[in-house]
């Protein structure tokens, strides 16, 4: 199975994952064509070929700014400054719905899109909650979001790139120390990475290296991303590539090393290449719940970004018919979705659990129709597609369309489908 493992001895950040990703054979300037669909204006993006600690990688650099003079050094750390919304005056400064929105108003591919505003979701909620407001409340400084941006949608288009293999990388070590970001001097692991890593469940051991190694966009991708932590099994590396940091470190060179390659069992049918991600699964047994509400619950949750809401009928304590409310959600939306149930249902209390998903590959492709063209999702596995399914906008757009009921459109497409793809 095609796998791509980070072998972060040295840490990570945004631009060290993409000069690793130049490096392994991405194509710099299809990545900077691609980027240049968000339109950010004053915005300069350099890879340099370099040493670091004898090892020759890509330097990876962005510069904004109207000049096109050599990129500022950034010392392996991120620009990203987050604040609260009370930064100075002459700071620009995006919240996360700008960021969402001029991410979802570009012509990025669906994958690319859902990825990066995944991303920027995690570190919006570590920062949120280290400053004490909600993650739509974060404000992002102008140069900051520019190179924030650059980095998580850059590195979404890169494992595009490369097929959007499975992710797996080392044990996350960080250095020890302080780092100096906008709020002042702050211990390492720096709050905002180590909430970002303990959201997801992701340890953190640190090491002698007295600098920070790993930033909070790094740390946000692996979350986002890595399936497991751990040790090399058995991989076969068909390419290796460098991405560099800036900072001379003490005790290991600053590089970021990624190889690309087969995990061991793919060619004989022992693994399989579907996607794999933990969420959390909250649940509240409900014995007074009213049809009107459980409905508003549904549509409100499913709204605001609930991967998915259901109620199951359940028998309680003395006999008692009621509902099994079910919600499931982001490992970094836990909190927010189960105080939505206490303020909205009638519960006492919510359970919750992580647990882990399997899930085909998919992508969403037009089918040939009578009446025109239906976008139909497929899931694939081990490069076979094994299911289609109709989109109930797209049929139900071209059967007001054409005049017909949604059902004719919808199996119209699952014909052809099956058709062409010979399922």
């Amino acid at each position: 199975m095609n796998t791509l493992y980070l072998d972060i001895f040295s840490g990570i950040s945004g631009d060290m994952f993409l000069g690793a990703m130049v490096d392994l054979g991405v194509d710099f300037h299809r990545l900077e064509n691609e980027l240049a669909k968000l339109g950010l204006a004053d915005c300069h993006l350099h890879a340099t070929r370099k040493l670091k600690g004898g090892i020759e990688g890509v330097k990876f650099d962005v510069h904004v700014g109207h000049g096109h003079g050599q990129p500022e050094e950034n010392h392996g750390h991120d620009h990203t400054h987050v604040e609260d919304g009370h930064g100075p005056a002459h700071a620009p400064a995006r919240n996360l719905d700008a960021i969402r929105e001029l991410i979802e108003a570009s012509l990025l591919s669906g994958w690319v899109k859902q990825k990066a505003s995944a991303v920027f979701w995690r570190v919006a909620v570590a920062e949120g909650k280290i400053h004490g407001v909600p993650p739509e409340q974060v404000h992002f400084h102008e140069v900051g979001a520019l190179d924030s941006i650059v980095d998580i949608v850059g590195a979404c288009l890169a494992l595009e790139a490369l097929g959007r293999p499975r992710v797996q990388a080392g044990e996350v070590a960080e250095g020890t120390g302080w780092v100096e970001c906008a709020h002042g001097r702050l211990p390492l692991p720096s709050p905002a990475t180590l909430e970002i890593l303990g959201a997801r469940g992701i340890g953190v051991t640190q090491c002698a290296e007295p600098h920070e190694l790993v930033t909070p966009t790094g740390a946000a991708l692996l979350a986002e991303f890595a399936e497991s932590f751990g040790p090399m099994q058995g991989l076969v590396a068909s390419r290796v590539g460098y991405g560099l940091g800036s900072r001379e470190h003490q005790t290991r060179p600053n590089v970021l090393r990624a190889v690309l390659g087969e995990s061991p069992s793919a060619g004989a049918g022992g693994e399989l290449d579907w996607e794999a991600d933990t969420i959390t699964v909250l649940e509240t047994n409900l014995d007074d719940a009213q049809a009107e509400i459980l409905g508003h619950f549904l549509e409100r949750a499913m709204a605001l970004g609930a991967l998915d809401v259901f109620h199951t009928p359940i028998q309680m304590k003395k006999s008692r018919p009621g509902v099994l409310l079910t919600v499931l959600c982001a490992d970094a939306d836990a909190d927010r979705f189960s105080e939505l149930v206490l303020r909205e249902t009638s519960a006492f209390g919510v359970r919750r659990y992580r647990t882990e998903r399997r899930k085909l590959r998919r992508e969403v492709t037009p089918v040939p129709t009578a009446f025109g063209p239906v976008s139909v999702k497929l899931g694939t596995l081990n490069g076979r597609t094994v299911q289609a399914a109709p989109e109930y906008e797209s049929c139900r757009a071209l059967a007001e369309q054409a005049g017909v009921p949604v059902k004719v459109i919808y199996e119209a497409a699952v014909r052809a489908a099956h058709s062409i793809l010979k399922l």
